[in-house]
């Protein structure tokens, strides 16, 4: 079974699959759903998402609303990331505090985030990044949290960042806070 551990933020777990090499390769199991259900986690995963970043690349700090939340199982095909999960839930104990994870293609690690969480990555080696979503991408859904925000203040761990338009002009989560009600 893989190794998982429960991190500071209520709901966001590491996943270390077990890895069988030998002199052909390796083998490890990327999912199963026992292990979350294991963790009183039940998704219907209805997509997968793949994308390629280069180095110094940081996406994010994107969210869907309900009804079309989304959770999500993180990690890297080829290279590394450093992951990052913002808690945005009304009324957790966490609002606002971020958790992150170097996930790695030698490792195989993975990560779990629960719907109400912003997630964003910065690319520390040219990477492919795969994730199941435990619902369909709806764009008037789409929102997100300004990735540099002061106020989080993620070390993103990479120096010359590139950004798209679009995630440069997210709200901060002052903003968001103040226009969502206080959270998701």
């Amino acid at each position: 079974m893989a190794l998982i551990t429960e991190t500071a933020l209520s709901g966001v777990l590491e996943i270390q699959p077990r890895i069988f090499r030998d002199e052909r390769g390796y083998f490890f199991e990327s999912f199963r759903a026992d292990w979350l259900r294991s963790f009183g986690v039940e998704n219907d995963w209805v997509q997968d998402n793949q994308s390629f970043s280069q180095k110094g690349t940081v996406r994010g700090l994107h969210f869907q609303r309900a009804p079309y939340a989304q959770a999500k199982l993180v990690r890297v095909i080829q290279g590394k990331v450093w992951d990052v999960a913002v808690d945005l839930r009304k009324g957790s104990a966490t609002y606002g505090q971020s958790f992150a994870a170097m996930l790695d293609s030698e490792k195989n690690n993975l990560l779990y985030i629960p719907t109400g969480f912003a997630h964003g990555f910065s690319v520390l080696e040219d990477a492919i990044f795969a994730y199941k979503c435990s619902n369909y991408y709806h764009q008037a859904s789409e929102g997100g949290i300004k990735w540099d925000d002061p106020q989080l203040a993620i070390d993103w761990q990479v120096e010359q960042a590139i950004i798209s338009a679009k995630d440069q002009s997210w709200p901060s989560l002052k903003e968001f806070t103040e226009t969502s009600g206080g959270g998701l």
